[in-house]
């Protein structure tokens, strides 16, 4: 009968095997850094099934992720810098260290108390500046959220959404009026910063809230596609007026 840590051991065998001398010849010859973006890949699949409710993708899908830190650490620990084991540690040690409401005397009853002196968690574990341990190579708007979050938490944020609307007012007025390349590209991403809080003080993710409309996008561009097809012509037999009157009936189909 298996007991609880069964399957990571199995799945730690697997690794082992796969990197010993008779394993596999492609995990052989990984490292860290080819092995990167396959966590980034797996991670979007993770988020793909969540968004689509499908609990059994989302059970294959986190496994695939299991997978990419079980080969992480399988990688340190044949260069002698840490095991898997040393990984969970570390990730518990900080679990215990940031939850003294829970692990320790310290007494927050709510989540906003939580959130109140989670930076001063962070401090604890030698983090120097608020915004340290952001990564850089986070998608942008999502790093922008995190900055302006982390922000806010010591008071420097507009008191209300009217104050963010304003800004961003101004930011597309100074892109319009940019003429320079360089500015305009300047210019674009303070409007996308801008617009960022914006969403932010409405509670709105803009990630989801932007993959929401390409996502519309898609349905109706695919639409317009299908009625092209059904006609058996091109879309360069079409004018864009014409394409636009597919373009409203796709929307009117609720699509």
């Amino acid at each position: 009968m298996k007991t609880k840590g069964d399957e990571i051991k199995q799945l730690l065998q697997i690794m082992d095997k796969l990197l010993g001398e008779d394993g596999c010849p492609w995990d052989r010859e990984q490292n860290h850094h080819t092995l990167a973006r396959y966590l980034l890949e797996e991670t979007y699949e993770v988020m793909e099934a969540i968004k689509n409710e499908n609990m059994e993708e989302l059970k294959k899908e986190l496994g695939d992720v299991l997978l990419q830190v079980v080969f992480h650490a399988a990688l340190a620990e044949r260069e002698g810098l840490f095991t898997f084991g040393d990984v969970a540690e570390s990730i518990s040690q900080k679990m215990i260290s940031r939850h003294p409401h829970v692990f320790a005397a310290l007494s927050l009853s709510t989540s906003d108390d939580v959130m109140s002196h989670w930076e001063g968690f962070k401090k604890q574990e030698g983090k120097k500046n608020l915004l340290e341990g952001i990564p850089k190579q986070l998608p942008a708007l999502m790093r922008a959220e995190k900055m302006q979050a982390k922000a806010s938490r010591v008071g420097f944020d507009w008191p209300d959404v009217e104050g963010a609307l304003e800004k961003l007012s101004e930011e597309v007025t100074e892109l319009a009026q940019a003429s320079l390349k360089e500015d305009m590209e300047a210019e674009m991403g303070d409007v996308f910063f801008a617009l960022v809080n914006v969403a932010r003080l409405k509670g709105i993710d803009p990630e989801a809230a932007l993959q929401g409309s390409n996502d519309k996008f898609l349905r109706r561009f695919e639409y317009i596609e299908e009625k092209v097809k059904e006609k058996g012509k091109d879309f360069s037999d079409f004018n864009l007026e014409q394409l636009d009157e597919m373009w409203d009936e796709a929307k009117a189909n609720g699509l």
